[in-house]
């Protein structure tokens, strides 16, 4: 298979990027690429990647996995069997494509690193850049178009949603000082953190349960609020160009200049008068996601955390044949109590503990993106699911793909905890705060 050369750079534009990769959208004419988006992955800028010696899985990550993963000589392969073998039979092979790899060369990388440098957020460049040292990059499809030459040419609009958690847990091993997470939801707990470190500038108004509602009021009330505080978690292409949200990590709140631009995006895809194609458009995007029924599968996935991270950390510790830092850090009164009972089981049943914990957090962490294209009177019986929006009295073909279905190390099942750790604590203490007289907002009036 050819490499990409610095040559090849001019055709892959800056489509955004996560905490670990890159992404790049073909621009070119080679039927190879065509519909394609390229993920190059990131180095931290004061750090190195450490595939753990030639295979790409820690020992008891080999042991965690077991199966078709322990094969994997490298990292990128390791995340590709992961989502062909453990997501895409959960959330259904046709809405994943796990991609393939190809080569690249350093000059490539170089090229691109130069290329999309000034595209990229300012924060995303003091904290990582394109790691020039790989050897290859996953080729997948854009999911935010659809495959060229199934119908005639028609504009096509997608929607890239971050759900997050949609339900609350339901553990016994959730300690009872930490009882408010049963009663708010983890999205809107970490909104608070992300507030108080200032890492955002408003609580966002989005709420996962109304997404996962099951309900179309509910869905629809989770997608207006999306819409109002996108973040980073919502998005919208128009032909596989950004037309709504932030590239590469959080916008504000929507302003009303950003709506009248958006309204003018809408112009040939939603058939409407001015001021009201954003409602319609939002109101297409609600009712596809309630007819997909895709989320009951999402959450179904997410639901397999049985045990929050406050058990599952101490069935990490028997992984890894540690001593428990949290039962020591408990005390032996708690300790000889609920907890005690996790360090009991046999090894097969910690390792399912950890293991439904790490694929539940990839499903809490993935995106879904949406493609809509306006179907005409008279066209020819599409292969795609269809959805009728009653307001512009239109039928779009749809399609729902599941993208950013990385593997969590296993290392980080600490950094998970001592999270947990963080928000619970901070939102517990506001709480106390908001019956205290003369105090500030809590997390539901700040919401």
């Amino acid at each position: 298979m050819a490499v990409l050369e610095a040559k090849d750079a001019a055709d892959w534009t800056y489509r955004g990027e996560g905490a670990a990769n890159i992404v790049l959208a073909y621009t070119g004419s080679s039927p190879r690429f065509v519909g394609k988006v390229l993920r190059i992955e990131k180095v931290l800028k004061n750090g190195t990647i450490n595939d753990d010696g030639p295979s790409a899985l820690t020992r008891h990550e080999r042991l965690l996995w077991n199966g078709n993963l322990i094969l994997a000589p490298t990292k990128k392969i390791a995340e590709l069997l992961y989502v062909q073998h453990v997501m895409s039979p959960l959330l259904g092979p046709d809405h994943i494509d796990a991609g393939n790899l190809i080569p690249v060369s350093r000059e490539f990388l170089e090229s691109v690193k130069s290329k999309v440098l000034c595209q990229r957020p300012s924060w995303r460049v003091d904290a990582a850049k394109p790691n020039v040292l790989c050897d290859s990059a996953l080729l997948i499809s854009d999911h935010s178009i659809f495959p060229s030459g199934a119908l005639k040419e028609e504009n096509c609009i997608s929607v890239e949603i971050k759900p997050k958690c949609g339900f609350l847990p339901f553990s016994r091993f959730i300690a009872d000082e930490n009882a408010i997470k049963s009663c708010t939801s983890r999205f809107r707990m970490h909104q608070a953190l992300k507030l108080h470190q200032g890492q955002i500038s408003e609580i966002s108004k989005y709420e996962p349960l109304d997404m996962f509602s099951g309900s179309r009021d509910g869905v629809y009330k989770a997608i207006k609020s999306l819409f109002l505080t996108p973040q980073n978690n919502f998005r919208v292409f128009l032909n596989g160009s950004l037309k709504f949200g932030g590239l590469g990590g959080g916008t504000e709140s929507t302003t009303c200049l950003t709506s009248e631009a958006f309204e003018d995006v809408l112009k040939s895809v939603i058939l409407a008068d001015d001021g009201t194609r954003t409602e319609f458009f939002l109101q297409l995007v609600a009712e596809a996601i309630f007819k997909s029924g895709l989320l009951d599968r999402l959450l179904d996935v997410q639901k397999l955390d049985l045990y929050d991270i406050e058990g599952a950390i101490h069935a990490y510790y028997d992984v890894v044949s540690q001593p428990c830092m949290v039962c020591r850090e408990l005390g032996e009164d708690q300790m000889s109590g609920r907890y005690s009972l996790l360090h009991l089981f046999p090894l097969d049943e910690s390792l399912k503990i950890v293991r439904n914990h790490l694929i539940a957090a990839t499903a809490k962490d993935l995106s879904v993106m949406i493609s809509f294209r306006p179907r005409e009177n008279g066209d020819l019986e599409s292969p795609y699911n269809v959805v009728f929006l009653e307001s512009t009295n239109q039928t779009f073909d749809y399609k729902v793909s599941f993208i950013d279905l990385d593997i969590k190390p296993l290392k980080k099942m600490e950094y998970y905890y001592e999270l947990d750790n963080q928000i619970v604590k901070l939102c517990t203490q506001m709480v106390r705060l908001k019956h205290q007289p003369e105090n500030g907002a809590s997390i539901e009036e700040s919401s």
